[in-house]
């Protein structure tokens, strides 16, 4: 299955408020596994000196990637597909 990464800007966001996001997004894209639209979260990268969040998520397309993150109200600046090297 194809990954994506989404690009965000968020100037001035604390560590809760990033924990609290990435559960947002994991729980999100569990409920929309679970109504037959696969979309996995896999990891995050917050570049503190950028405000700048870089997260990957598994998933048939870009629009289920952005439908999940619109759901869950988490801002993003773009969404492209990747490649997770990952070993």
């Amino acid at each position: 299955m194809p990954v994506f990464m989404v690009d965000r800007s968020l100037p001035g966001v604390t560590n809760e408020q990033l924990g609290a996001a990435q559960q947002a997004a994991i729980a999100t894209g569990q409920k929309f596994t679970k109504q037959g639209k696969p979309v996995r979260y896999i990891r995050s990268t917050f570049i503190p000196s950028e405000s700048r969040c870089m997260c990957l998520f598994e998933a048939a397309s870009a629009d289920l990637v952005r439908q999940v993150n619109q759901e869950a109200k988490i801002p993003f600046t773009r969404i492209v597909e990747a490649q997770d090297l990952t070993p």
